[in-house]
C-alpha cells in the first residue's frame, strides 16, 4: 500500500468554500478509482483554516494515476486559489 497525508493551510475565509469541493473530491476518488481504498478528511476545531488528508493507494502508481484524473485536476484548479501553503508526505508499506 501507499499512503499520502497532505496538510493544507487555507487562506483566512476560505474554508466553507473550499469544503465542499474537497468532500466531492474524496467521495469521487474513492467511488471512481480503483486503485484508491481510503480517502479521509479532517479538520481540526482549533484551527479551522488547515485540513488535513489521509489518503491510502494501491501503490504510486495509483495515486500518480489520481493525479491525473478528471475529477482531482478540476479540484485543484477550482482550490488552488484558496490554498495558502500545501505539504505532501507519502508512505510506503514496510513488508517485514
Amino acid at each position: 500500500m501507499f499512503a499520502v497525508c497532505v496538510v493544507l493551510r487555507l487562506k483566512p475565509g476560505m474554508k466553507d468554500a473550499f469544503m465542499p469541493l474537497m468532500t466531492e473530491n474524496a467521495k469521487a476518488s474513492r467511488e471512481a478509482e480503483l486503485n484508491c481504498h481510503r480517502f479521509d478528511v479532517s479538520t481540526d476545531s482549533k484551527d479551522p483554516d488547515c485540513v488535513f488528508l489521509y489518503e491510502l493507494y494501491s501503490d504510486q502508481a495509483g495515486f500518480d494515476a489520481h493525479l491525473n484524473t478528471q475529477h482531482f485536476l478540476a479540484f485543484d484548479a477550482a482550490t488552488a486559489p484558496m490554498v495558502a501553503d500545501k505539504t505532501v508526505v507519502t508512505w510506503d508499506t514496510v513488508h517485514a
